[in-house]
């Protein structure tokens, strides 16, 4: 197992690092504007807004969620844990001092605060990974900060590792950047490393406790996803995702949204190719819950990003091709869909470290 391991995170790598690259290569860019670090030129102009193109990537968003809202709401949910319910923990409410605390000095704009105004990113996210496992704790009696302290904290340097790769992914498509403030390359570094850091543990975290809620098990059989010839299918797989990070550094505009798609679609060919299970391996028996677990917990996480995002000194902006219309907080409407394969992406690498668990 830790062979194959070897060989498909390299690859992984390879194809994510190198593809973007070629494409600009072929498109006959200058390859060093792509690398600029810290990253502060805009040197892409987002498409604008187009009301057909608005249109068709709401009704292709809506046909795919369709099912999954029908099937909630038709079928009676049927539990698949047994949650105990105990008291709030005493660092549960720790959490939510760091929370209450970090969020109001994030917002606000006291003057002597405003040099340690760009580093309230992170405690006011681990404020919120503390409360997360102490909900789930009051729930089930027990939470991965507590079952697995080590692996738990190995998440937060997997984290910055996860995060540092989409970074590195926007430079060909510039989506994203951020404003309020300057920073040498070495305090960028460790600065957005750190709150780079959170985003694995609050994704894990608010997995576990949605997870805990009976309304999941509904999902546990559901629209099995056979694949004929899956080593067919993973190398066609393989092939229509590597192109499309190679794409992103010729049409940006076009086919920005792969950069939350081609890297899980190359994970999961890797995994198929080498014969191991997989984020949608029990799909093949319609068994939806921990695809959905991981969708709407980075949908939940990705509300509270933005959301403590807004009103911040230290924040990043937008630049949605066709679709900047709609905000919700800085985020266009549409752009939420992305945090539904994000998640599956983050579960991925979640299971790597904490191990595959039931």
């Amino acid at each position: 197992m830790m062979g194959k391991t070897f060989f498909i995170l390299p690859s992984l790598l390879a194809m994510l690092l190198g593809l973007p690259l070629l494409g600009v290569t072929f498109s006959g860019k200058t390859i060093s504007t792509y690398l600029e670090f810290p990253p502060r030129t805009i040197h892409l102009t987002a498409a604008p807004f187009s009301w057909a193109a608005f249109t068709f990537y709401g009704l292709f968003i809506l046909v795919l969620l369709f099912p999954f809202i029908r099937h909630s709401l038709k079928k009676p949910a049927t539990g698949f844990r047994n949650p105990i319910s105990t008291s709030f923990p005493w660092w549960g409410y720790v959490g939510i001092f760091f929370v209450a605390t970090f969020w109001i000095l994030a917002w606000s704009r006291i003057p002597w605060f405003r040099v340690f105004q760009p580093f309230t990113f992170t405690p006011l996210w681990v404020g919120y990974i503390i409360s997360m496992n102490a909900l789930t704790f009051r729930r089930q009696g027990h939470c991965l900060l507590l079952d697995h302290p080590f692996s738990f904290l190995l998440l937060f340097p997997a984290s910055a590792a996860f995060w540092w790769l989409f970074e590195y992914l926007n430079r060909f498509v510039q989506n994203w950047h951020y404003t309020g403030v300057e920073f040498s390359p070495l305090e960028y570094f460790l600065y957005a490393g750190f709150s780079f850091s959170t985003v694995l543990p609050a994704f894990a975290s608010t997995r576990e406790w949605l997870a805990s809620f009976p309304a999941l098990g509904g999902f546990q059989s559901f629209l099995p996803l056979r694949v004929h010839r899956p080593t067919r299918v993973a190398l066609l797989t393989l092939l229509a995702a590597g192109t499309g990070l190679l794409l992103l550094g010729i049409y940006p505009d076009y086919v920005f949204p792969l950069l939350w798609i081609s890297p899980l679609l190359i994970m999961v060919s890797l995994q198929a190719l080498m014969k191991e299970a997989h984020a949608l391996s029990p799909l093949g028996h319609g068994d939806w819950r921990g695809v959905l677990s991981s969708a709407l917990a980075a949908l939940v996480c990705g509300f509270f990003w933005e959301m403590w995002n807004y009103y911040s000194l230290a924040r990043w902006v937008y630049h949605i091709p066709f679709v900047q219309h709609l905000p919700l907080f800085e985020m266009p409407l549409l752009g939420y869909a992305g945090y539904l394969p994000f998640g599956v992406e983050c579960a991925v690498v979640v299971e790597m470290v904490l191990g595959r668990r039931s």
